[in-house]
């Protein structure tokens, strides 16, 4: 009504409940007269330098003295009482509104919205439309501002949803300037008389609010300026443009905490995004108030927005896009599932077989004999004239025994110990070829026991010097006891010596022999027919030994002279004797060496006799071993002979490459190894250099083929009979070892 201004509190209704076309926040009229009295718009805080200056509008300064006028206590120049009274009471709950605006930015502070609840000012305006309309009181006519501001024809448009239904004549908000945006507020219910007709008489007197400082707020220079578009101003179809706010006096009243506190909020959604501002930090708020649960009547764009969840990883996105509950299980399924998860392991497994298996190392290759292993002579069995007594053996030497007689236990071997008495000296001493060996002095003791009559020994003096090699020639042609026992003095000592001899006989292999002195003079230096034929293939590789015993006689400078071999059996072709023995307790014994030539080439045979006992004395009893010795001899010589058991070209072996490849080898020449009849032979094939090739062309040697042993032993080469090539891929692959 005209002349009057609206409260304080009417300037803090809450922003849902704006009028439609409403452009001031203080009263205005309807163009029949009737005061309605408009809410406060939602203004955004802006700072001092922002604020619009006040207009000319005829409407304003009207607005104005009605302001002056309210605080100057008149009455209002028209309106009916009920309006007045409900306004004063409205005023006088203003307090209470500044509480309640308090715990509503708290709300907003928590970015939820007020509710939307019915304005005083609609109550009034209803009352209004029941009085008289267009005149005060007074009868005062309304002002061309206020009629002007009315006149447009109703017209009823939609508004949007979250803006509040308008009043009838006036259009719904298009636009809100920023001056017309104020905090939202929930009005709180005025006290009525029982009746509802008047206020109540008690109502407080509401004090004079000076309206321009509630409308803009103070902001100091460093804080943000928020959006000022939010809110659009509402312009009626004809008049002039409403006029801006005017701009807060230079004395402003101290704000309150609700208008501090207050936030913004948009009745109609912008078209365009604003631009995001960060958000203001919240002030504190008095420990009694609440924020306040949005109304559900407030539309989404009227109520406060909490912050957006930040998006979710796309991880858990799949998983709910993904997460569906899986099919029943049925046979088919199952089948098929296993299938699926065991397929890929199992190729992952096999492709890593096949991988270690190809980078493997190759097994080395190996020579195999694929020839029979064995070859016996024609001729069924050599039959030898083995001796009635005693005990004998021969042997070819490196191809084996031809055979044995007598029963193999140790007997007394008299002076056939000077056999291993040369090989030790030899042993410790070795000369061969021209060698003669260094210088021995003969001490008294050999020079004593060279007149001892009752047993071999040749004269020498004391003091006298002979080389090694004769000594030996001494030893082993005369059979000479003082130059055994002188030999082992000059080595050590008798004792020392023959501890050396035992030794030499452990390692040849002679089981059943031990030896108590140099000589064999003792009983109880005993041996074995077959032991001694170790000994004599041992002792037959050095030439010296050979070039002494196959000497029938010897002369030596000085006082020995010329020196008579007993062992007459030398006299034999191809017998090279080796030595004699005889005693009383020994009998008669002859360790000997033969040879016997086959295909051009000559093959050692070694036998010996013992224990023979025919003959009255030991002499007699040397001859008579001698002579049975020679038919062993004879026999041997003439049953020796060669057979060709394997023939140049034949397939004897293969090259195994280990993986189950196999190269035949064949033999580059005949074998023909040495034997007897009834001789049964081994053949071996081992390979010839440190190791066979993995590949390897046709004709190239990889091993030899052979029978025997030693100085008996006959081989041959054998060779590819095709190209030698590398395992393959599924060689590789398909190897188990």
């Amino acid at each position: 009504m005209a002349g009057e201004s609206p409260d304080k509190s009417e300037q803090r209704k809450p922003s849902g409940e704006t009028a439609s076309g409403a452009r001031d926040p203080r009263a205005r009229m309807r163009g029949d007269g009737t005061v309605v009295d408009q809410p406060t718009a939602v203004f955004k805080t802006l700072p001092r330098k922002e604020a619009v200056p006040p207009s000319d509008d005829a409407s304003d300064d009207a607005s104005e003295k009605a302001v002056e006028a309210g605080k100057a206590g008149e009455e209002p120049v028209s309106g009916d009482a009920r309006l007045k009274a409900a306004v004063e009471a409205w005023v006088s709950r203003d307090a209470d509104a500044d509480a309640e605006t308090e715990t509503e930015d708290a709300a907003d502070e928590s970015d939820e919205s007020n509710a939307d609840d019915t304005d005083v000012a609609d109550e009034a305006e209803d009352e209004s439309d029941k009085g008289d309309k267009g005149k005060d009181a007074k009868g005062a006519e309304p002002s061309a501002a206020a009629v002007s501001d009315a006149a447009p024809a109703k017209k009823s448009v939609p508004a949007p949803a979250s803006a509040p239904a308008p009043v009838d004549g006036e259009k719904s908000p298009e636009k809100s300037s920023p001056e017309e945006k104020a905090p939202e507020k929930k009005a709180p219910e005025e006290k009525k008389t029982p009746s509802g007709d008047e206020p109540a008489a008690d109502a407080p007197e509401p004090a004079p609010v000076d309206q321009p400082t509630a409308v803009f707020k103070a902001i100091p220079r460093k804080a943000v300026d928020q959006p000022t578009t939010a809110l659009k101003a509402v312009t009626p179809k004809s008049g002039p443009a409403p006029a801006p706010a005017p701009a807060s006096p230079p004395a402003a009243a101290p704000e309150s905490a609700a208008e501090r506190t207050s936030k913004f909020v948009p009745l109609k959604p912008d078209t365009k995004e604003p631009a995001k501002q960060p958000k203001p930090a919240a002030r504190e708020q008095p420990e009694s108030a609440a924020p306040a649960a949005a109304p559900a009547s407030l539309s989404e764009a009227e109520r406060t927005k909490q912050q957006p969840l930040p998006p979710r990883p796309p991880l858990d996105l799949l998983a709910e896009l993904t997460n569906t509950p899986p099919p029943p299980p049925t046979p088919v399924r199952t089948l098929v599932r296993r299938v699926k998860i065991w397929t890929p392991l199992v190729a992952l497994l096999a492709i890593v077989f096949a991988i270690v298996q190809l980078v493997r190392p190759l097994p080395a290759p190996t020579l195999t004999l694929a020839a029979s292993p064995t070859y016996t002579f024609e001729g069924g069995v050599l039959q030898m004239p083995w001796p009635g007594e005693g005990q004998g053996a021969v042997e070819v030497e490196g191809v084996g025994m031809i055979g044995t007689y007598g029963a193999d236990k140790p007997g007394p071997i008299a002076s056939v110990a000077k056999t291993m008495t040369a090989y030790v000296i030899l042993k410790e001493h070795p000369i061969t070829g021209k060698q003669t060996g260094p210088k021995i002095k003969v001490d008294a003791i050999a020079a004593r026991e060279s007149r001892n009559e009752d047993e071999s020994r040749v004269h020498v003096k004391e003091g006298d010097e002979y080389t090694q090699k004769q000594m030996l020639q001494m030893l082993m042609i005369p059979s000479a006891n003082n130059i055994a026992r002188q030999l082992a003095r000059w080595d050590s000592s008798q004792e020392e010596f023959v501890k050396k001899m035992n030794d030499a006989a452990k390692e040849l292999g002679m089981t059943n022999t031990h030896y108590t002195d140099p000589s064999g003079l003792d009983r109880t230096t005993v041996s074995t027919a077959i032991d001694q034929i170790k000994l004599g293939k041992a002792a037959m590789q050095n030439d010296v030994f050979r070039e002494i015993v196959n000497s029938p006689n010897a002369t030596i400078p000085g006082s020995v002279g010329r020196m008579e071999n007993n062992n007459n059996i030398l006299l034999e072709p191809g017998v090279s004797g080796i030595k004699t023995g005889s005693s009383t307790p020994a009998g008669g014994n002859l360790l000997w060496a033969a040879n016997a030539e086959v295909d051009g080439k000559l093959r050692r045979i070694v036998g010996a006799v013992m224990g023979v006992q025919q003959g009255s004395t030991p002499d007699a009893k040397l001859q008579e071993s001698i002579k049975l010795s020679l038919k062993l001899i004879q026999t041997a010589q003439d049953g020796i002979t060669s057979a060709t058991i394997v023939k140049k070209g034949t397939v004897v072996g293969h090259v195994d490459d280990g993986l189950g490849g196999r190269t035949p080898v064949v033999a580059t020449k005949d074998l023909k190894p040495v034997g007897w009849p009834g001789l049964k032979v081994d053949l071996k094939l081992a390979v010839g250099g440190a190791r066979l090739p993995h590949s390897a062309t046709e004709g190239t040697v990889v091993g030899e083929l052979s029978v025997g042993e030693g100085t008996g032993k006959v081989a041959v080469p054998v060779a590819l009979q095709r190209d030698l090539v590398e395992p393959g891929f599924g060689d590789k692959l398909t190897r188990l070892g």
